[in-house]
Formats: structure tokens, C-alpha cells, sequence
């Protein structure tokens, strides 16, 4: 088969390429490097032609009310090359417990992209993974200062980018869902444990100071970042990945 992966050369998407390239099918990857805009449509159509699935990999350059904005256009000119191309399969990662975060902008705009994927005409799946392990460091910088790093008790399930782009690739060469796979690492943190751990295993003398309104995720409530029932759980644990 051929893939068409928006986003082909970022951290999940260029792994995902590598994963259905060496699984014998045909995935080329598309980005603004290669010469496809997916807000203008520039390229598009080229780069869909003879595609017979779209995986959708791009993200919004900001997580602040204008993300809503790009993947309202993103998805409509997506959805729209696909159509014309004749894709029988569009495939999205999104984001486990997005549709219950209505405080974040950034979770509004993923719940967004899947309702406009939902709602179009091409077959779909959407993959929800919890916090990427990869993005810890991210975290921590947020509400760093000085000595100190501030981090809400949010309980977090932390998955690798590695078992993520296996799972996505896995999804994109099977049949289409029509509905969504959660995905979750193995092991679940609160969030200022993990920075502590973070923190412990780069010799890095910062202090971890529990802090409920701090970051991001302070705007999460109970559970809802970790795996829901029925989610497939990836082998990698934190503690392996960390070393």
C-alpha cells in the first residue's frame, strides 16, 4: 500500500515511516521541508496522488487558542485532497482524555480535528496516546525556575514515541476503525513524581516542588490523562527508557 504521512519528518512521523517502509508497504513523508503546505494547499494534490492511506501527523505551531484555527484549515484541506485523490483511509493520533479537558485550548482543537475527521467522507482512525515520554523535558521547562521546578500531582502514563509510531503504523495498514484506540505506557506517575524521577536519573540537582496549580496540566481533573478501559498498553516502561 501507499502512505501519504503529513509530518513525515518529526519525531513520531519520520518513525512511522521507517516502520511501514520496512514492513514492505510504500510511505513517502510530507512536511513544509518537502514542499506541502497543508494551510495553503500547496502541494497537497501531488502529494496525495495515488495514496491509498493519509496519516496525518502535522501539529499547530502553538498550543494557545490559535491551534483551533490551524486544524479547522488543516483538516479541511486535507479532507478535501483526500477525497478527490480517493484515499480509503485517513488515520490522526490524538490525544487519550482530550475530549475532557474543555480548559485547554490546545485539547479543544485536537477534540476539533477529530469531530471534522468524524464527520467527513473518507473511512478514519484515531489513535489517542497519553503524554509522550519524550516531552518530560518540555514539562519540566515550563514552570522552571531557578532551583526549582513547580508540578501539579496530575497522574500521568507516560508512553515512548517509539511504541507510538509502531501502533500508528500498525492502525494506518489495517482496516480503518471508524472510532478510536487509546494507547497508554505501561506505568502511571503523578506528575511531580515523574519530574522527580526526571530530574534524578540526569543528575539534575533541581528541586521538584508539588504544586496543584502549576503548568498545564493543573487544568486536568482526576484520571483522565491515563489509560481508559480497553486501551492498548505499550511495553515500554519509564524507568528503562529513562536509562
Amino acid at each position: 500500500m501507499k502512505f501519504a504521512v503529513i509530518g513525515g519528518t518529526g519525531l513520531i512521523g519520520s518513525q512511522v515511516v521507517e516502520n511501514l517502509n520496512g514492513a514492505g508497504h510504500q510511505a513517502v513523508p510530507h512536511s513544509p521541508s518537502t514542499g506541502v503546505d497543508i494551510i495553503t494547499g500547496r502541494g497537497l494534490e501531488a502529494a496525495l496522488a495515488g495514496a491509498d492511506v493519509v496519516v496525518n501527523l502535522s501539529n499547530s505551531p502553538t498550543f494557545d487558542e490559535a491551534s483551533l484555527a490551524f486544524f479547522q484549515t488543516s483538516m479541511d484541506n486535507l479532507l478535501a485532497a483526500s477525497e478527490k485523490a480517493g484515499v480509503g483511509h485517513f488515520v490522526i493520533l490524538s490525544i487519550v482524555g482530550v475530549d475532557r479537558v474543555p480548559d485547554l485550548d490546545y485539547y479543544r482543537a485536537k477534540v476539533l480535528q477529530e469531530d471534522i475527521l468524524k464527520a467527513g467522507a473518507v473511512p478514519y482512525s484515531i489513535v489517542r496516546a497519553t503524554q509522550f515520554m519524550e516531552f518530560m523535558d518540555a514539562v519540566l521547562s515550563w514552570t522552571a525556575d531557578g532551583d526549582t521546578v513547580r508540578l501539579p500531582a496530575t497522574p500521568i502514563q507516560p508512553i515512548a514515541a517509539a511504541d507510538v509510531a509502531r501502533l500508528v503504523a500498525e492502525t494506518a495498514a489495517g482496516a480503518p476503525l471508524n472510532g478510536v484506540l487509546d494507547i497508554a505506557g505501561p506505568d502511571r506517575y503523578p506528575l511531580d513524581e515523574l519530574g522527580r524521577l526526571t530530574l534524578a536519573a540526569k543528575s539534575d540537582a533541581r528541586t521538584v516542588v508539588t504544586d496543584d496549580s502549576a503548568g498545564m496540566f493543573a487544568a486536568v481533573d482526576g484520571d483522565v490523562l491515563t489509560a481508559p478501559a480497553g486501551a492498548r498498553i505499550a511495553p515500554t516502561r519509564y524507568s528503562d527508557w529513562l536509562s
